[in-house]
């Protein structure tokens, strides 16, 4: 009997390590697969610029929904996707978008405090847990805090995360999302103080893989910078050949004509 996606999904935070390059669309959806993912996420960053808008709740739902219907018909794998603050401050509202992500297939969500207070958020956890709880559905929550990146004071990141983490735990959330947390003290006392299975995010300082799984990391996001490798490659070979009129690719691996269209075939 199959599983089913969203049941999958949390099995996927139960030992080892979860790696999750993040895809904007379809195609890069496919090339994860490809490439040999598990499942799939998305980053509200490189959606938003996909579509040419800026990252921060500024790009209409109806393409946030296009993107993610366009992954869900190019890919079976489960796919969890970056709310940002749920599009809202108004947690029936958040809840409302966490909807129409569940009717389309989605099993799992990044929700962030960012700009907000940690109860705001809270709150959106508990009314998106209602709504996926009375629709059946084990919505993965993954709970962004932003401590680290929003410049809390240092001394008091690890005692900040440690209490918004049982805050989002109380309120239903499914896992805790550290973005910029990457000393190995700092992942290790977190870890230690919450059930939430920890994810962190690719950046320089990260320890390696291996150390990860020693620490007891559950989830490791490409975030957006596999999407910023590839704008970086289109500006270059665009500038390239707006002034030499050549396209030479040395330098920036090529997958070729047919081996692409194979793939999206």
């Amino acid at each position: 009997m199959q599983v089913r996606n969203d049941i999958l999904f949390h099995s996927l935070h139960a030992d080892g390590l979860l790696m999750l390059a993040n895809c904007w669309d379809a195609g890069s959806a496919r090339i994860a697969q490809a490439a040999g993912a598990r499942a799939l996420a998305t980053s509200s960053a490189a959606v938003a610029w996909s579509h040419g808008f800026a990252d921060g709740s500024t790009l209409p739902r109806a393409l946030l929904m296009a993107s993610v219907e366009g992954i869900l018909r190019a890919s079976a794998l489960p796919l969890t996707v970056d709310a940002e603050d749920g599009y809202s401050d108004d947690p029936a509202q958040a809840a409302a978008l966490a909807g129409e992500l569940i009717d389309a297939g989605v099993v799992g969500i990044n929700i962030e405090d960012g700009a907000g207070t940690p109860a705001l958020l809270a709150d959106k956890i508990g009314a998106i847990r209602a709504l996926a709880d009375a629709r059946g559905v084990k919505l993965f929550i993954n709970a962004r805090t932003d401590v680290y990146l929003r410049g809390v004071e240092p001394g008091a990141r690890v005692e900040e995360t440690i209490r918004r983490a049982a805050l989002y735990q109380e309120a239903g959330a499914s896992g805790l999302f550290v973005p910029a947390m990457v000393a190995e003290d700092d992942i290790a006392a977190v870890i230690k103080a919450t059930r939430l299975p920890l994810n962190v995010m690719v950046r320089d300082g990260v320890p390696p893989l291996a150390r990860l799984l020693q620490l007891g990391v559950r989830r490791l996001s490409a975030g957006s910078a596999i999407s910023e490798a590839t704008f970086g490659c289109i500006d270059a070979l665009t500038r390239q050949f707006l002034d030499s009129g050549t396209v030479n690719q040395a330098g920036f691996p090529r997958m070729g004509y047919g081996a692409l269209n194979s793939l999206m075939g």
